[in-house]
């Protein structure tokens, strides 16, 4: 299991860092190694110190 740690991103968030081997096997990543395009995610509390991440394909931005 490997260990991140949590960063302070502004005053209301902190943020943590995916494996780049991860985010390449969803396909986010182009030919040189580079965060392709826009991405989303659900991030949910599942309880005492556990989240989920979940890769959201589409947003509708006119609801």
């Amino acid at each position: 299991m490997a260990l991140h740690t949590l960063r302070q991103l502004d005053q209301d968030s902190v943020g943590i860092t995916l494996p780049k081997d991860d985010v390449r096997l969803e396909g986010l990543l182009d030919e040189h190694g580079r965060f392709e395009g826009e991405h989303h995610v659900h991030i949910r509390h599942e309880g005492e110190g556990e989240w989920s991440l979940e890769l959201i394909e589409e947003i509708d931005l006119d609801s």
